[in-house]
């Protein structure tokens, strides 16, 4: 699957958002070793801290149907009502989940806005002192 494609899967996953707080929706599309897709979005509470972001729910949902090993993940973002107008990079906590199942080195993250700008990085240089499995041998 290319990148373009994987964007296109994150947009969609982004129309499902729950957002009635922030009104700043995001989708995610994450790609199995496999080649299977996962999709998420963020879903808001009025509480706040038990919000979930997309990337979150993308791995949670892989995780839960077995699935451990990840290539990567596109992700989108921006005001309700645009075109996913902004790069949207995933939050500390939601890394540190990438940090857990995927390999820093070769696991990319790709971000994109609704301008055909698009940003791709691995995981190490998003995270560049990342805490996972291997640092509890």
């Amino acid at each position: 699957m290319t990148n373009e494609e994987l964007i296109l899967e994150a947009k969609k996953a982004r129309e499902h958002a729950y957002t009635p707080y922030s009104h700043f929706r995001v989708g995610a599309a994450l790609v199995t070793k496999s080649g299977k897709i996962y999709h998420g979005c963020n879903i808001e509470n009025a509480a706040y801290s038990p919000t979930n972001c997309a990337e979150r729910t993308a791995f949670f949902r892989a995780v839960y149907e077995g699935e451990r090993e990840f290539t990567k993940i596109a992700v989108v973002g921006g005001p309700e009502g645009s075109d996913a107008d902004e790069l949207c990079a995933p939050c500390g906590v939601c890394r540190q989940v990438m940090m857990e199942f995927c390999d820093p080195e070769t696991f990319q993250i790709i971000l994109a806005d609704g301008k055909g700008r698009c940003l791709q990085r691995t995981l190490k240089e998003m995270l560049p002192f990342g805490f996972g499995p291997e640092n509890l041998d």
